[in-house]
């Protein structure tokens, strides 16, 4: 098989985080640094951590290496000028010790003004674990700025944020200008935008390991939050498994599935790649061994895959156009 027809295996990048655990290692095998280690970034080609592929005719080199010099493996994928003509999705595990910082992302127009050309950041979540009684922030009740910058400035965060109990399994969409935080206890698989641009409005006055405090983007959170969204409630999904594959999230960066493999299955050709990430369970992919915590792409140009096992996979893929 031609190299630019393999599987594109990656190595994870690991960063530490003031709420950062030791489940990347305990719970899922990594071979992780010391200390709290909060994100692994799965699938990246970002500045702040580039993965190499692991193996196969592109060994060693970086994903936006490959990303820059063999585009025609990733298919129909929209390449504009500017931030656009970057790998489009960055894929993560997210452990929770701790509670993540109150905070907001930019949408791209901003980001590319205010932060040199970056993508925005649209994401969405699943839920991998969480303890019992574990909570999530998704949203805010004030109506506008005013009211959301004085809601701030008096502390009244029971008032302004939209608490929710989560379970495994739960799932959220969580558009540019929406207020949110990760709470302690949870493990999240995060699909979103190759951006890491993030606006803290809150972060709980805690002190960093040499005495510092992070700082707060309260500007440029006001200048963010949609006041429009509408309330998030819940985040159970309800839509139906055909096929093994149960539909998460559809929206103009990327589009999102939870498939069952329990079997064999197979990823017919798409115009695009999709990126794969193995949750729960063991199995082949494409003739290649896989098991929970290895995370791949499928070019476009390799074809069909088949996926042959016991396991569950989160897939995703970007529209053809923008």
């Amino acid at each position: 098989m031609a190299a630019n027809h393999e599987l594109i295996f990656l190595k994870p990048i690991f960063h530490e985080k003031i709420w950062g655990g030791r489940k990347l290692d305990t719970d899922w095998g990594y071979s992780i640094p010391d200390g709290p280690i909060g994100e692994c970034w799965a699938i990246s080609a970002h500045p702040h951590g580039d993965c190499q592929i692991d193996g196969g005719g592109f060994d060693g080199m970086r994903l936006s290496e490959l990303w820059q010099s063999h585009r025609e493996m990733f298919g129909a994928v929209p390449t504009a000028e500017g931030p656009d003509a970057q790998f489009p999705l960055l894929v993560k595990i997210i452990d929770a010790k701790g509670d993540l910082s109150v905070q907001v992302h930019p949408d791209d127009a901003y980001a590319a003004e205010h932060e040199n050309g970056s993508l925005g950041k649209k994401e969405c979540w699943y839920i991998l674990d969480c303890e019992p009684g574990a909570t999530i922030v998704v949203g805010q009740r004030a109506h506008d700025r005013a009211e959301f910058s004085k809601m701030v400035e008096e502390g009244r965060w029971d008032d302004l944020l939209n608490v929710l109990p989560i379970h495994k399994g739960d799932f959220f969409q969580i558009d540019p200008g929406t207020i949110h935080a990760i709470k302690a206890g949870t493990t999240i698989l995060e699909t979103q935008q190759s951006s890491d641009v993030t606006y803290r409005v809150y972060d709980y006055d805690r002190v960093q390991a040499d005495g510092t405090k992070r700082p707060l983007h309260l500007q440029q959170s006001l200048d963010c939050v949609d006041f429009d969204l509408p309330e998030i409630t819940s985040g159970e999904v309800t839509t139906p498994v055909i096929g093994g594959i149960q539909h998460l999230e559809d929206c103009d960066r990327y589009m999102v599935d939870l498939v069952t493999v329990d079997g064999e299955k197979t990823f017919s050709a798409i115009p695009t790649f999709r990126c794969v990430s193995v949750i729960e369970g063991e199995g082949t992919i494409g003739g290649r061994a896989v098991r929970r915590g290895t995370h791949l792409i499928i070019p476009a140009a390799f074809g069909d895959a088949t996926c042959e096992g016991k396991m569950r996979l989160v897939v995703s893929r970007v529209p053809t156009s923008l």
